[in-house]
């Protein structure tokens, strides 16, 4: 950054250095200033003009300049007198905080900004202004000065703090600090003058976060934030702009661009305050975030989020999206797909407001409704499953948290643990006696011992769904429990058994019919026909079940079909149909790379039997890699005994040919 602006001012290009207070931008034009390539070419021409060192006016600016450039002419109302002296001869000026004098709102700040322009134009002056503001001379070079990189970050550490025995923690807080250059320095700074170790600091910087950045020296950056939110500028965003800063702060992504009219439902010129922010460098936008640096946000963030009424109005925004029904038959399942990108902002408000009010109904139930978007939206585990689990047995939520954490673990393939939490819930509904309860999460533990290989234990608890259903009259119940029991059936190798079991849903559908058990029965009688033998009549059973899926938004359903008539293809030595499907079958998982996991795996498989080891070999281990991720330890096994496989042959085949 130094070498640029210098080669800049070897042109006598006019730069301007943008960035949030305290990023750096005075330190980079002071080196520069004493740089000797500089003095070299400017010699004592280099000037440097504390912009808010003096109050804004016209007389005080142009007093100031007079002063550096040796002019000696006092009480000046325009540039005119100075120009033979500007004009003299090569300088090097720099504008420092020049916000100061550049803020829109300020005094005199339209006369102000033309003398700065006129400056900026004259061809044997190099004008360097460094600014927390983006309005600077159109003509001027900017720089956008962005945070340290990790390397900068630790020696800029290191220079001060000289007692970091424990790297590790070191690089957590920097990390933390997200490299702002002001904040760490304070921080080691801080350190060394209270001669802490690093445990001591690292505890010291938990407890007190941006807090504890105030030097000796009354260095602090809570002054250098203050000044910004002190400028005419931001007072003139009005009494809204610190409690939307105070939301953007809250969360730890910013906020979404796209969702204002929504967050800010109350505040009519949102957009206007939000481009102001840009422009003073509080925030800056990232992929379609507004944000701040994590040392502005520690401090803007409300210290009780429930005292900002603006963040009162997101988190009950955020908790009636999250409350909106998540069904792939729905309509409006698409629109359901925004918790892909807003996946972290809305845990960490739930996890903040889950320990304010830990007995709050609506906190829970929107939680419920978290981890059904991430279910069939984005696949992942989330940090506020002790938090379920330790909610008292009675909580009214609890059974229906506990649930759809069980199916967030069974997503990315977890099934042990989603088994253990089914259990627990199981409990839970047989003390309140609630039968049908109890045979929903019968019927889930039985899918989940399917996976887990446990076939005779699954199929005794689909009996028992099945049992119970009957004694309520409630078909669809029996249907979801059949079909379970035909899977389960089939893949214990009971083929007829599993025939029957599928048949009779579809026997005990209404007239009108039912799309989705249709077609996973059709699914399961495709697969019991192929481990019959009987290939075209399961050919056209899945055929079948394909067709009643497309015109549906069914992803995970249709990956299965596509995975049942690769495995089919394959098995008749028809391997290009095969691939087919599993791509086929890859483009309904977009955000499931727990099923991208298992296609790579059964990729591996075929490629394993067809004996194309190299690729075999590296498609199972991306398999793994994404197993590891998730935690999915049953599939991490099964990929470990494939690759152990494919490199054991690979090793044979190595020896026999040498």
């Amino acid at each position: 950054m130094i070498e640029k602006i210098i080669n800049l001012a070897d042109h006598l290009t006019p730069v301007a250095l943008i960035g949030a207070g305290g990023i750096g931008k005075t330190s980079i034009a002071l080196k520069v200033l004493h740089n000797d390539r500089i003095k070299q070419r400017f010699g004592d021409n280099r000037r440097f003009i504390r912009c808010d060192q003096f109050p804004t006016s016209v007389t005080h600016f142009l007093s100031q300049l007079s002063k550096v450039i040796g002019a000696g002419i006092e009480n000046l109302k325009d540039l005119a007198p100075l120009r033979p002296f500007l004009s003299s001869k090569e300088m090097l000026i720099v504008l420092d905080n020049a916000e100061s004098i550049l803020d829109p709102k300020g005094n005199d700040a339209e006369e102000i900004y033309g003398m700065v322009e006129e400056l900026s134009q004259l061809g044997n002056i190099c004008l360097c202004i460094t600014s927390r503001i983006t309005t600077i001379p159109p003509n001027c070079t900017t720089l956008d000065i962005q945070t340290l990189s990790f390397e900068a970050a630790c020696d800029t550490f290191h220079q001060i703090y000289k007692n970091a025995t424990q790297p590790d923690l070191v690089d957590k807080i920097l990390e933390q600090l997200e490299f702002h250059p002001l904040s760490i320095t304070l921080l080691a700074t801080v350190g060394h003058h209270n001669k802490w170790d690093i445990s001591q600091l690292a505890k010291e910087w938990e407890r007190q976060r941006t807090g504890l950045l105030h030097t000796q020296h009354n260095k602090s950056l809570a002054v250098t934030i203050e000044l910004s939110l002190a400028s005419p500028m931001f007072k003139e965003l009005g009494p809204n702009a610190q409690g939307m800063l105070g939301v953007i702060a809250f969360f730890p992504q910013g906020i979404n661009e796209n969702n204002l009219d929504w967050l800010f439902p109350t505040i009519s010129d949102r957009a206007n305050i939000l481009n102001k922010f840009c422009i003073l460098s509080l925030t800056y936008k990232s992929n379609g975030f507004v944000t701040m640096l994590a040392p502005l946000r520690d401090y803007l963030c409300p210290k009780d989020p429930r005292s900002s009424p603006l963040l009162g109005v997101a988190k009950e925004c955020y908790f009636k999206r999250l409350l909106v029904r998540v069904n792939p038959s729905d309509p409006g399942f698409k629109e359901t797909q925004w918790i892909v990108t807003e996946d972290v902002n809305v845990e960490h408000l739930l996890n903040v407001f889950t320990s304010f009010d830990g007995n709050s109904d609506d906190v829970w139930n929107a939680y419920a409704g978290l981890m059904r978007h991430l279910h069939y939206h984005k696949p992942q585990l989330t940090m506020l499953g002790p938090k379920i689990e330790g909610l008292p047995d009675g909580h009214a939520f609890k059974p229906k948290c506990l649930f759809w954490l069980s199916r967030l673990f069974s997503s990315v393939g977890n099934y042990t643990e989603c088994k253990r939490l089914l259990i627990q819930m199981l409990g839970l509904w047989r003390e309140k006696g609630d039968y049908d309860m109890i045979a929903q999460t019968l019927t889930s533990l039985a899918g989940t011992n399917d996976r887990l290989g446990l076939h005779k234990e699954g199929i005794e608890q689909a009996e028992e769904a099945l049992g119970i259903y009957k004694q309520t009259n409630d078909v669809l119940g029996q249907t979801s429990s059949l079909r379970r029991l035909s899977l389960l059936l089939l893949h214990d190798k009971q083929f007829d058994y599993a025939e029957e079991a599928a048949s009779k849903v579809i026997n005990l559908l209404p007239a009108e019919g039912s799309p989705l058990e249709l077609c996973l029965c059709k699914n399961v009688l495709g697969d019991v026909y192929h481990y019959k033998g009987k290939t075209e009549l399961a050919t056209n059973y899945l055929r079948e079940a394909l067709k009643i899926a497309s015109p549906f938004n069914w992803p995970a359903i249709q990956f299965g079909i596509h995975i049942s008539l690769a495995q089919l293809f394959f098995n008749q030595g028809q391997f290009d149909g095969a691939y087919t499907h599993i791509e086929h079958a890859k483009l309904h998982v977009v955000n499931d790379i727990h099923r991208l996991g298992c296609a790579a795996r059964l990729q591996a498989k075929f490629l394993y039997h067809q004996h194309r080891l190299g690729e075999a070999k590296s498609k199972v281990l991306h398999a793994i890699s994404v197993f590891e991720k998730l935690g999915a330890m049953g599939d991490l096994e099964e990929c470990r005994t494939l690759v152990n496989n494919i490199s054991l042959l690979m090793d044979q085949e190595a020896v026999v040919s040498l």
